[in-house]
């Protein structure tokens, strides 16, 4: 199978949207995860990340003057629980959350989820969970072929030293906009935190990004590396 560029699959694409990357760094020490927002709108635009109170981060509005619909905007793209890290592009970071604090999985919980509510785009829900192990999951919650049905498609991988896979919610720019199609990207993960994060934020297009959060996470220790980037400083 071939492993793809992570910076060829940014940089040739003007609108993936909201992205996450789940893998392993190159010297199997450290599990990695990227995600990153982008936008068309000034509403879309007009976000930061910062971290919260639960071992992830959230979205903000830089200038809440100029926020006009916090719905889909505004959510907790990461949380942490129990040595799991779950990444989401929505507010169903909160039910996975949920429904894992009661002992459930992530996949009961994005059955009672859909794609988001933005007709006639019809925004893909992508999520992933990262395990202690460093294997990780992802989902996407989609319409069916533009028709206003959800079909849900989830992927399990057993982490591999320099690989991972990327999943994001557009296909390309376009109006409307058309969804993801096919599985999660392998692609090559290589370097360090700062070296992987400055790579990814320099590939996405100059004028659509809006902020990248990344994490490196030792899997002898679980110790935690962190970096955010904001557009909006």
């Amino acid at each position: 199978m071939k492993i793809n560029s992570l910076a060829t699959e940014l940089n040739t694409n003007s609108y993936p949207g909201r992205g996450i990357v789940l893998g392993k760094s190159k010297d199997g020490k450290n599990a990695v995860i990227a995600y990153f927002i982008m936008g068309r709108s000034v509403n879309s635009r007009n976000r930061i990340f910062e971290e919260n109170d639960r071992g992830g981060i959230r979205t903000k509005a830089y200038d809440e003057s100029k926020m006009e619909d916090a719905h889909l905007i505004i959510y907790n793209p990461v949380l942490k629980l129990d040595g799991k890290t779950i990444v989401t592009n929505g507010d169903q970071t909160d039910t996975i959350y949920d429904f894992m604090k009661q002992g459930k999985c992530y996949r009961h919980a994005l059955l009672t989820r859909e794609y988001e509510d933005d007709a006639p785009n019809y925004t893909p829900r992508i999520s992933g969970v990262v395990k202690p192990n460093g294997d990780y999951n992802l989902a996407i919650l989609k319409s069916n072929m533009g028709m206003p049905e959800c079909v849900r498609y989830f992927y399990e991988y057993p982490a591999h030293a320099g690989i991972g896979h990327f999943l994001h919610t557009y296909k390309c720019d376009g109006n409307p906009i058309p969804s993801f199609e096919g599985e999660p990207t392998p692609v090559e993960i290589d370097g360090t935190i700062d070296e992987f994060t400055e790579m990814v934020w320099t590939n996405l297009n100059e004028d659509n990004k809006v902020s990248l959060f990344t994490r490196f996470i030792n899997l002898e220790t679980g110790a935690e590396e962190t970096r955010i980037i904001n557009k909006n400083n």
